[in-house]
């Protein structure tokens, strides 16, 4: 295989390195005592900040290099303006709050899990929405049906079996567990459930990302603004959840680390 066909799955096995890293921290920073609601405000505000600058800057050169062989990409409409602030809604505001707070009641484990079945939910949101087929007759129809039948029965045994509880950072205060932390059999049911909720829609924000950038096919000013309203968004969501502003503070902690990664 040439060191091109390597480069996708070396990227993909980073990126679920990074997910890994990134479930661990917030983990800590929610028992730690953050509020999830103004955690993901900070954090599409920090992606906004990155993000936006590099995106305008990235439009701008590309009017300047555009020809009549290479047409820069359509204008911004009100109605693709409106579509990103729905997608935003859904993929950014809805999904995150409700994945934080699902992981709240459970553990980095169950998160990681269940994040880990999104491409089994997004091929059967796909097929549904007829933007994928699979012949069942054929291996590879065979091979993506037990794919899809492996994954979730993962999930549901690293979600729904407990086991002896293994914790080599218990005596580190970063890591370690609040007493109220630990969820309750109710609880984590609870948080399983909001999980499966926001991987499915996650799912479908993915599957609709598809149509979105064959409209406007510039990847990086579409998540730039679905960033932004992500933000506004979240924040309203936050100041409804939390009047108590002297928990909005950023202080040298988990918390703030947790927030920029």
């Amino acid at each position: 295989m040439a060191d091109g066909g390597k480069k996708p799955y070396v990227v993909a096995v980073a990126i679920q390195a990074i997910y890994t890293a990134l479930f661990v921290v917030s983990k800590a920073a929610f028992d730690s005592g953050i509020n999830t609601y103004v955690f993901i405000f900070y954090r599409l505000a920090a992606a906004t900040a990155l993000l936006l600058p590099i995106a305008l800057i990235d439009c701008t050169c590309r009017r300047s290099r555009s020809t009549t062989a290479t047409p820069p990409a359509p204008a911004m409409s009100c109605r693709l303006l409106f579509k990103l602030f729905i997608y935003a809604l859904l993929g950014n505001t809805f999904t995150l709050n409700v994945y934080n707070m699902s992981l709240k009641r459970t553990s980095a484990t169950v998160g990681s899990a269940a994040t880990n079945s999104m491409p089994v939910v997004t091929f059967l949101l796909a097929l549904l929405l007829r933007t994928e087929s699979v012949k069942l007759q054929s291996r590879s129809g065979m091979g993506k049906l037990a794919g899809v039948t492996l994954c979730l029965a993962g999930v549901l045994v690293i979600a729904f079996y407990a086991g002896p509880s293994i914790r080599p950072l218990a005596h580190n205060p970063v890591f370690a567990h609040k007493p109220h932390s630990a969820s309750s059999g109710s609880e984590w049911i609870k948080g399983t459930f909001l999980l499966i909720v926001a991987c499915a829609t996650l799912s479908l924000w993915i599957v609709l990302q598809v149509p979105l950038l064959k409209e406007y096919p510039n990847k990086l000013m579409t998540t730039a603004l679905q960033c932004l309203f992500g933000a506004l968004q979240s924040f309203v969501v936050a100041v409804v959840f939390e009047r108590d502003f002297t928990k909005w503070k950023l202080g040298l902690d988990i918390g703030l680390f947790a927030k920029i990664l």
